[in-house]
C-alpha cells in the first residue's frame, strides 16, 4: 500500500507543478456569448433570435443584393442578334447575275450549285435565302422602304424555283425560276446539224 499512496501523491504534484507553469504562458479565450453557444437541433422548431440567427424565405429569394452562384449569367453578356435578320448566300448580287450550273438530286436534300459572275460557285438547298434583297417601297410619299429576301423554295429537275414573300404588306408569294445554264459544245452543235 505504501507504494501505491507514493506513486499517487507523486502523479498529484505534478499535475499541479504542470498547471502552475502552463498558467504563465497560455491565456485562456473569453466565454463566447450564449446566443453563440446555443445550437439548434432538428425538430427544435424555428431558430429565434434567442437560439440564433433567424432565417426567413425571402432571405432566399434570387434579387440584387442576393445572386445564385450556380446560375449562368452569359445570356445578360452575350446577346443573339434579332431573329429577323437574314444571312443570305451571295448578297452582294442580283438573281439576274447567278447561273445554276448544277442540280443534285439524289439524297434526302436536293442541291443546286450557282456560280457568281467571276465563276466562284456556292451550294444552296431549299430555305436557304440567296442573292441581294429587293428593296420595297410601302405607304406612299411619305411610306418607308424595306428589304424583301429571295429565297430557295424548290430545287427540280433543269431548274431551281425561287420565292419572295412579302410579310408586312401580305401580297402573294412571288416565284421566279432559273433554269440550268448548259454549255453547248461547238463540235457536238456541228454534228447535230449533219
Amino acid at each position: 500500500m505504501r507504494v501505491s499512496t507514493v506513486l499517487v501523491c507523486a502523479c498529484v504534484l505534478g499535475l499541479v507543478g504542470l498547471s502552475g507553469c502552463a498558467a504563465d504562458r497560455v491565456s485562456q479565450a473569453p466565454a463566447p456569448p450564449p446566443a453563440a453557444r446555443a445550437i439548434p437541433t432538428v425538430g427544435a422548431g424555428p431558430v429565434t433570435a434567442e437560439r440564433g440567427v433567424s432565417f426567413k424565405e425571402n432571405d432566399f429569394a434570387e434579387n440584387d443584393s442576393n445572386r445564385d452562384p450556380f446560375r449562368a449569367f452569359t445570356s445578360i453578356v452575350i446577346t443573339p442578334p434579332p431573329p429577323n435578320q437574314l444571312s443570305p448566300v451571295l448578297p452582294q448580287y442580283a438573281i439576274d447575275e447567278l447561273k445554276l450550273v448544277a442540280i443534285v438530286l439524289g439524297g434526302e436534300y436536293p442541291r443546286a450549285m450557282v456560280t457568281e459572275p467571276n465563276g466562284k460557285g456556292w451550294v444552296v438547298k431549299k430555305g436557304d435565302y440567296i442573292g441581294r434583297p429587293d428593296v420595297v417601297h410601302q405607304g406612299g410619299s411619305n411610306g418607308t422602304d424595306y428589304q424583301v429576301n429571295w429565297r430557295v423554295d424548290r430545287v427540280r429537275e433543269g431548274e431551281l424555283v425561287l420565292a419572295r414573300e412579302d410579310k408586312i404588306t401580305g401580297t402573294p408569294t412571288v416565284t421566279k425560276v432559273i433554269a440550268l445554264h448548259t454549255l453547248i459544245d461547238k463540235d457536238s452543235d456541228r454534228q447535230a446539224r449533219l
